[in-house]
């Protein structure tokens, strides 16, 4: 089953849900304030095969996260 990442538009709270593929974008409560005004964010995500980056990602560090990287400032 898929990790899905969410945006709540009321508190901005971030956060994950383990759903299937056709619940990806059925309303799902904030657990921080229970609001349904959620989104779900396109998540990114790297793949690496013998040392090689094969998808997604770039070849700084390993703690990026899609956006601008706070370790690796990319």
């Amino acid at each position: 089953m898929p990790l899905y990442e969410y945006l709540c538009l009321d508190c901005g709270n971030l956060f994950e849900e383990l759903r299937s593929m056709s619940d990806a974008d059925v309303t799902i409560s904030c657990e921080a304030c229970g609001g349904d005004h959620t989104s779900r964010k396109i998540s990114l995500f790297a793949a690496h095969s013998e040392g090689k980056l094969l998808t997604g990602g770039h070849e700084g560090c390993s703690s990026c996260r899609g956006g601008v990287c706070a370790t690796c400032g990319v």
